[in-house]
């Protein structure tokens, strides 16, 4: 065996494995607390801009954009998750995602960071009284500076409320 060969050997054995799939997620703030959605869902981010209203949509959908010639409804997830609607200003961002074979833009507070995770390090949900509906909920990750909310796109923007607040951009 050689001297470097056994260098290798001692520092695996000392770096604790990590188990699971590797996965990225977007984190960003929506009030207090960080949540995160999974990064392959995400098409872009951009600033906020004014939305043009559409009438008999649910408080959450705060209008429609042009987006080069797509219409995309953008979803306020403040209000969304219980928190009243968001006063936008210049400072705040518009994550545009694909869910369900639909292009939506959700308005959140800032992006934070890109988090590289072991699926594995995903923990569940304690099951405590949240304002946030449990289903929207997908577990909790550990950063750097707390914990993470992983949020399910695919329930959040669940395509019963999709078709019924996107069937303009479709």
């Amino acid at each position: 065996m050689t001297a470097t060969s056994e260098l290798k050997s001692a520092s695996e054995a000392e770096a604790p494995a990590k188990g699971g799939v590797p996965l990225q997620f977007i984190s960003f703030r929506v009030g207090q607390e960080e949540y995160a959605i999974d990064i392959m869902s995400v098409r872009e981010i951009k600033g906020w801009t004014e939305t043009t209203e559409l009438p008999n949509q649910p408080e959450f959908v705060r209008g429609v954009v042009n987006l080069r010639g797509t219409i995309v409804p953008i979803f306020d997830l403040g209000c969304r998750f219980g928190l009243g609607l968001t006063k936008a200003t210049p400072t705040h961002v518009v994550i545009i995602v694909a869910v369900n074979e639909r292009t939506i833009g959700l308005l959140v507070d800032a992006v934070s960071d890109i988090l590289d995770v072991q699926s594995d390090e995903i923990k569940p949900v304690p099951d405590v009284d949240r304002t946030i509906g449990s289903e929207f909920l997908a577990g909790i990750i550990a950063a750097q500076d707390g914990m993470v909310v992983l949020l399910s796109l695919q329930n959040l923007l669940s395509r019963q409320v999709i078709g019924e607040t996107s069937a303009v951009a479709a």
